[in-house]
């Protein structure tokens, strides 16, 4: 029988989810599958997405919701907690933070093989450690993503607005409409330093964010790689000098000098961090986004995180591109340009202020001016804060 423990624990943190605001990825996710994961970074609204999908359904399931940290399975294991479940005519098991629990993906693997008519739903902040777990699970789970919040959700969760989801060629045509938000650029100067995160509308956000920063470098990845806690803290100043700079083009042997290690390690800390939800590096053609290809720049994940690290010296021209990198790879594959800043697809951007000319693309085919400062766009000239409503 499920000890009312796990049931209490279930109430209580359903009873303090709204359902008010749902994430991008809900409508993405195919929740009729037997197993699958949400991933993504700590902090981004994984367990309240799972949450508000076992209120929706409340009336279709018997379904019970875990977290893999809580002290009860200090003696007891998911995969009796599975077996109980099964008896008393539960049909979806949602095991929250899972990567807390030691073995998971084995004990997933033996609850999905051994209990055909249960489906499991499963999160984890830790993306490094789901990784290395994900081999356990192959052809098992689906693994889905979760990225922090769109400019777009921003507005809706913050400030209830509501604005639609446009394609990338949508925005690029310029097809952005002024009716709904006539004067965009306030808002969009507040989510560049406190919006990407849901949990900044609890307060207290600096603190909070610099809190996962620290635990992500300091425990999450050295656990991972077998790292010292000691490297963990030149993780930190590494981020902190990608925070500083202009867009960051990386010389590793200057790096290995300023934080104290060896060249041959660098490419792989810069990795770590990227898996981490922690920086995204820019690759040329020969790689993308989801290979490895020559790293041409290195950003910091999202532009939250430059204002916790970089205070007052965050670089104008880094915190564009962070913020072009961040919302645009979450539906294209963008890779570095040769003549510019970026390229997805046929096209070329060129990142800059409401002055930036066309030199660096008047010679290239489907180029584009991404202009900070300015509201709405004409031509090749196209708002930056508008690439914030592709997802």
């Amino acid at each position: 029988m499920i000890d009312d423990v796990l049931i209490g624990f279930m109430r209580e943190q359903l009873a303090i989810t709204s359902l008010d605001f749902v994430r991008y990825l809900y409508a993405e996710i195919d929740w009729s599958l037997r197993m699958f994961g949400i991933v993504g970074p700590r902090g981004v609204g994984k367990s309240t997405l799972v949450k508000q999908h076992i209120l929706f359904e409340k009336d279709n399931q018997k379904a019970l919701y875990v977290s893999a940290d809580h002290s009860y399975f200090a003696q007891h294991t998911l995969l009796e907690v599975a077996s109980e479940w099964i008896k008393e005519g539960g049909t979806h098991l949602y095991i929250d933070e899972i990567h807390k629990y030691e073995n998971w993906s084995t004990e997933l693997k033996n609850i999905y093989d051994g209990h055909p008519s249960l489906y499991v739903v499963f999160t984890g902040s830790s993306v490094l450690d789901l990784l290395k777990g994900q081999a356990d699970l192959s052809r098992r789970a689906v693994m889905y993503t979760l990225q922090g919040l769109s400019f777009r959700e921003y507005l809706e969760m913050f400030h209830d607005i509501k604005m639609p989801k446009y394609t990338l060629e949508e925005v690029i045509a310029n097809k952005v409409v002024d009716t709904i938000l006539p004067h965009p650029l306030p808002l969009f100067r507040q989510y560049l330093q406190d919006g990407y995160y849901p949990f900044s509308k609890e307060g207290a956000f600096r603190s909070r964010l610099d809190q996962i920063i620290t635990q992500t470098l300091e425990s999450d990845i050295p656990q991972y790689a077998s790292l010292s806690v000691s490297t963990g803290r030149k993780l930190r100043r590494l981020m902190s000098i990608v925070a500083q700079s202009v867009p960051f083009k990386p010389d590793y042997s200057s790096i290995a000098n300023a934080i104290g290690v060896s060249r041959n390690v660098v490419p792989d800390y810069f990795l770590y961090m990227e898996r981490a939800g922690m920086i995204g590096q820019l690759r040329d053609e020969t790689g993308g986004l989801r290979s490895l290809g020559k790293v041409e720049k290195i950003y910091l994940d999202n532009t939250n995180i430059m204002y916790v690290l970089g205070a007052d010296s965050v670089n104008t021209g880094n915190q564009r591109e962070t913020f072009f990198y961040n919302q645009t790879r979450v539906v294209s594959d963008v890779i570095s340009s040769k003549t510019s800043d970026f390229v997805i697809g046929e096209h070329t951007f060129e990142v800059g202020g409401k002055k930036k000319g066309v030199k660096q693309i008047e010679d290239v085919p489907n180029g584009h001016l991404v202009k900070d400062d300015i509201e709405y766009g004409h031509g090749i000239s196209i708002p930056l804060w508008t690439f914030g409503l592709l997802y």
